[in-house]
């Protein structure tokens, strides 16, 4: 529903009887629109980038954003890959993305995008438009309940119903986005509150909320205890997740790690946290995790959780876990996610990088240390599980290329330069993680608890923006990557040259081993057929296209593609479609129940 003419005129003139107060009444403040506010607000969260779609709901904001040239607004194709977009780009920097999208079917395609993040916790600001206030719930053309819809998936919304409440929930929303356990935070904006005007006299320099006060400081008493449990440990382990990454918490993980000696694995979310080149890390853990780390898991005698929350496709069988005893010790900025699907027997509520940091000082205060008999034989423990090499995998005749083998070539290419991987959702993105040795936080962004295809070139789009002199591979599956390859245009428009290599094996691949392990092979719609031809469609685009169809053209394709360096490259790499990830822990086994290769089918 459009805003009447009288609508107008009338908050012209309440603009006009502003304009009259004397500049002494007004303090040096100044009248402005509510969509000029929200401009403002941006500015001073030094908000870079915006991505987003307009629509009729929020033209008065991008009449807004077209009067300043600080924030650089990137048209997108589709809703969903805006707010993919502006994930990627906060993963990889740190700082809250911003999406930007029309009311109505706007933010119905958000939502994927929004439950992505949330999912993993990535501090976002969605605003969203809204039909104007007198027209909310008379079921106006492009009107739905947003606050209602994205409730569930955020960690906080707003509808601004009074634009002089915008300067103060913008500054409350990006402060919810940024601290405690981040996340997604909308903003609902009607329309005739973007067109409105008030007196505004600066962004707020501080926020207040008495009902939101996350806790930093771990409890000193629960760290000392922690600390003798640690110390006194036989077959001690670290465990850690994407808190450690988001919580910027890295340095004290690995200062950590060196000064104990103890073994140490992440989570698929927390890859980069703790060097993968470093042979005190077990490789990532789980239900495609290494036998070295599960095992681990299951028999250690302390472990130290940090920033991880026990997820399903951590721990497998929840029963089977249990068989072990074990002491816990738990370290997360959320309490909600302590002993929620595991008991632990040391909870410390705080953020990561001030409860380990502590932890290390009182370490070196200490005159105890670890036992190193125990320690010892614990490490031959973990060695001979390791000398089982459960990622080592068949060259096959060499007439097919392996996906590990590209995933694995990639890799020794582009360890020693500036370089960020994402991923879509399947086959492929385990073999990412597997295969691509992360030695860095923040450089493997992928979907993990959501699990959403089609992220990965928008995740691309947005770190290529934020870090245009860095090398941004996107390894993905011809099922994922058609989710939203329409944001080829956006690549194109906005020069954020990436790297595309496409595992095509002609399935849902993921879906396809599931299906023969547990459904006797039957592939029930999990066989990709009628695909189109990438090469041309990449051209299309305005891009370099390259179809790679044999082992010894892997690695010529990828140099010809990272010396392209100001362009997008699509490879369509033609991988054995038999190919399965190992290993593989079924739904309702446990971690140690691990199938290692077909021969165990």
């Amino acid at each position: 529903m459009e805003i009447s003419k009288a609508e107008i005129a009338s908050a012209a003139a309440a603009t006009a009887t502003a304009h009259k107060l004397s500049a002494a009444t007004r303090g040096g403040s100044q009248e402005l629109m509510g969509a000029e506010i929200l401009v403002k607000a941006l500015q001073a969260e030094n908000v870079k980038h915006v991505w987003g779609y307009p629509g009729g709901a929020v033209l008065y904001i991008y009449d807004a954003f077209y009067k300043q040239d600080t924030i650089q607004h990137v048209l997108v194709r589709h809703e969903q890959a805006a707010v993919h977009a502006a994930d990627g780009y906060a993963r990889a920097t740190g700082d809250v993305g911003v999406a930007l999208v029309t009311s109505g079917p706007g933010v119905t395609n958000a939502v994927t995008g929004i439950a992505t993040a949330y999912m993993d916790s990535i501090p976002l600001v969605i605003i969203t438009g809204q039909v104007p206030t007198h027209a909310i719930g008379m079921d106006a053309f492009q009107e739905c309940d947003a606050v209602g819809i994205t409730r569930p998936i955020v960690k906080h919304n707003f509808l601004v119903k009074d634009v002089r409440d915008l300067a103060r929930v913008m500054k409350q929303a990006f402060h919810i986005a940024r601290t405690g356990r981040p996340g997604p935070v909308v903003v609902d904006i009607p329309k005739d509150v973007s067109l409105k005007k008030t007196t505004y006299a600066g962004y707020p320099e501080s926020v207040e909320m008495r009902s939101y006060n996350p806790v930093r400081k771990g409890h000193g008493g629960q760290i000392r205890k922690a600390l003798q449990l640690l110390l006194a440990a036989k077959r001690p382990y670290i465990y850690t997740g994407g808190g450690v990454v988001i919580g910027n918490a890295s340095h004290e993980l690995r200062t950590l790690v060196d000064m104990l000696g103890y073994p140490v694995t992440n989570t698929l979310m927390g890859l980069g946290a703790y060097p993968a080149s470093d042979r005190k890390f077990l490789g990532m853990l789980g239900m495609h995790g290494t036998v070295e780390a599960n095992n681990a898991m299951q028999n250690c005698d302390v472990l130290l959780a940090v920033g991880a929350r026990f997820d399903d496709r951590v721990i497998g069988n929840i029963k089977h876990f249990a068989q072990n005893e074990r002491k816990i010790i738990h370290v997360d900025i959320d309490p909600s996610s302590i002993s929620k699907r595991v008991k632990v027997d040391i909870p410390i509520v705080g953020d990561v990088k001030e409860v380990l940091a502590e932890l290390i000082g009182m370490i070196k205060e200490s005159s105890v240390k670890p036992d190193p008999k125990a320690l010892a034989s614990w490490w031959t423990t973990i060695e001979s599980w390791r000398s089982r090499d459960c990622l080592k995998y068949s060259h096959g005749t060499g007439d097919v290329i392996k996906p590990q083998y590209v995933v694995e070539t990639l890799w020794n290419l582009t360890k020693d330069a500036d370089t960020y991987i994402t991923s879509d959702v399947g086959q492929h993105q385990m073999w990412a993680a597997q295969y691509y040795r992360f030695d860095e936080p923040r450089r493997w962004i992928n979907s993990g608890g959501l699990g959403t295809m089609g992220v990965g070139i928008p995740y691309a789009m947005g770190i290529k923006l934020a870090k245009p002199d860095s090398e941004v591979f996107c390894i993905t599956g011809e099922g994922s990557v058609q989710m939203c390859i329409q944001e080829l245009s956006t690549c194109l428009q906005y020069n954020t040259p990436i790297k595309i290599v496409s595992l095509n094996n002609r399935y849902l691949g993921m879906v396809r081993q599931w299906q023969e392990v547990e459904y006797a092979g039957r592939y029930s719609s999990s066989y990709m057929d009628a695909l189109p031809n990438f090469v041309k469609l990449a051209e299309a685009y305005g891009h370099v296209g390259m179809l790679i169809e044999s082992p010894q053209d892997v690695e010529p394709a990828l140099r010809e593609a990272r010396k392209l360096k100001d362009r997008t490259v699509f490879m369509d790499f033609r991988t054995d479609p038999t190919e399965n990830v190992f290993p593989m822990v079924q739904s309702g086994k446990g971690i140690t129940e691990m199938l290692l290769g077909s021969e165990d089918l």
